[in-house]
C-alpha cells in the first residue's frame, strides 16, 4: 500500500457495526489503544473487513488539534 498521508497506524479490527448506509469500524492500535472510524458500508464491504483482521488507520487532515483542561 502507498499513500500519500504520513500519519498512519496499523491496527486489527476489534469491532464492526454496520448500517443501512455506514459501518462503524473499531481498530485496536495497541493493546488497549483503539480508534472508531465511520465508513461507507460500500467501502467495508469491499474491503471484506471482518474481526481480526488486519486494517490502517488513515489521517488526512490540514489541521489537527491539541488541547488541555
Amino acid at each position: 500500500m502507498k499513500i500519500s498521508a504520513r500519519n498512519h497506524l496499523k491496527g486489527t479490527v476489534k469491532k464492526i457495526v454496520p448500517g443501512v448506509v455506514n459501518t462503524e469500524v473499531t481498530l485496536e492500535i495497541a493493546p488497549g489503544v483503539e480508534v472508531v472510524s465511520i465508513i461507507t458500508k460500500s467501502s467495508a464491504d469491499q474491503m471484506r473487513l471482518s474481526l481480526g483482521k488486519e486494517a490502517y488507520v488513515v489521517v488526512k487532515a490540514t489541521d489537527v488539534m491539541i488541547g488541555i483542561d
